[in-house]
């Protein structure tokens, strides 16, 4: 460990440079500094003070919006408790402000010893819950120091880390035992963790976190959308694109024009959207921000791209497709979430590089819930999804899939409070 913290101290002087550079550039690099260096905001100590904590880490968006119903189902089965939710980029903090409220969310503390002693401090948390695979030497170590249970959730392992880890099981072997339950998302995931040196029984399947995601049953922002789609017109909602796939479903989208459809296009990162308007206006497409039509709805045009610049609201608009490309998938990405669509009987279209949801690929494709493409036939695939009618017995056997994989919710929260009495 003391390698490890002469490590990272080393790389943090020698990195500097560069990020006090982005940080005099871009506010997001600056935000929540304070917080990562262990100041632990006020807000946040009133909202424990006196109460026993359950501390749930969920890196971005993604792992936020897979853990709400986690946190509200461990709230409601420990009474008097108050759950924490940090994050470590500044959108999953933003949602998280959303769904749980400023006071109870914090950014994540940068793994130097005196950062996490700080919230250890303060927190006193009965249980670390941490979602997917988000392991630090300096929080485990301390967590174990302060005879803190430390629980991975939704844990997974990509086609592209595997090779990583194994390699460096060496290394993972003793990080991994410090760790007090670990749930998988799929068997194959609990094998991989455990060829990488998890203790094989503190290892469990629980399922996909993500299957269990719910939406508010009404949507003020869906059914002013829907209102504002012209009669007899189909949406294509376009969900977490990434870079060098929006010029590839642009060129699409020009050639779809003269039918009647409206696109909907929500990129990963918000951030990204000046350049894909900068894409748009060459191919002579036009487009408007989901932020300036909120100000002045109007009707949808299908000769204009509406450009969703904010996050939190993807899975709600998929409610309004006939046909939803997932993305992170036509570029190796591993491919984002593919199940959101699913829930409302959408055809889902997806790229080859989805190594991140092989297993839900898997049991959509053997549901005929998504076409797999390549950047050359996905525009075909979208066009015949727009002209085909979705029958009723498709969208029945989509929405079927999602309800059959759900329930790993339930059986988390039954693994977590059986390590918390053991712990007690």
């Amino acid at each position: 460990m003391l390698l490890y913290s002469a490590f990272l101290t080393l790389a943090a002087a020698l990195s500097a440079p560069v990020w006090g550079w982005r940080m005099a550039r871009q506010g997001r690099y600056r935000t929540g500094l304070r917080q990562r260096l262990g100041s632990v905001h006020y807000r946040l100590r009133a909202a424990v003070q006196g109460r026993p904590v359950v501390w749930l880490h969920a890196v971005s968006v993604g792992e936020v919006m897979a853990s709400t119903r986690l946190v509200h189902a461990l709230e409601a089965a420990l009474p008097g408790h108050v759950v924490v939710v940090s994050t470590t980029t500044p959108t999953g903090q933003h949602v998280a402000q959303q769904r749980f409220g400023v006071d109870r969310v914090f950014f994540f503390p940068l793994d130097f010893a005196s950062a996490v002693r700080a919230y250890l401090r303060v927190l006193k948390p009965r249980m670390l819950v941490l979602m997917e695979s988000e392991l630090w030497p300096r929080m485990l170590m301390e967590c174990s120091r302060a005879g803190v249970p430390v629980a991975v959730v939704n844990a997974r392992v990509s086609d592209r880390s595997l090779p990583r880890y194994r390699a460096l099981r060496t290394l993972w072997r003793p990080l991994l035992r410090r760790v007090s339950l670990l749930l998988a998302q799929s068997e194959q995931d609990a094998q991989r963790w455990v060829s990488i040196g998890a203790p094989k029984g503190r290892v469990q399947v629980t399922g996909n976190l993500k299957f269990d995601v719910q939406e508010a049953a009404e949507s003020s922002l869906i059914d002013q959308l829907g209102r504002h789609v012209p009669l007899g017109v189909r949406v294509i909602v376009c969900g977490s694109t990434h870079e060098g796939e929006e010029a590839v479903l642009l060129d699409c989208i020009r050639g779809f024009l003269p039918n009647q459809q409206v696109t909907i296009l929500a990129p990963r990162h918000p951030e990204r959207i000046p350049h894909i308007e900068s894409l748009a206006k060459e191919r002579g497409i036009g487009t408007v921000r989901l932020s300036q039509w909120r100000q002045s709805p109007a009707e949808l045009l299908t000769d204009t791209v509406l450009l969703v610049d904010s996050v939190g609201e993807l899975s709600a608009l998929y409610s309004l497709a006939h046909v939803a490309f997932v993305g992170g998938s036509l570029v190796p990405r591993g491919g984002q979430n593919p199940l959101e669509p699913t829930r409302y009987g959408v055809p889902v279209v997806m790229g080859e590089h989805f190594e991140n949801f092989r297993s839900v690929v898997a049991a959509m494709q053997e549901a005929g819930a998504i076409t797999i493409v390549t950047a050359a036939s996905v525009g075909d695939a979208l066009a015949a999804a727009l002209m085909t009618e979705r029958t009723e017995l498709q969208s029945e056997r989509s929405r079927a899939l999602f309800d059959d994989e759900s329930g790993a919710t339930q059986r988390t929260v039954v693994a977590l409070l059986l390590l918390l009495k053991e712990a007690s």
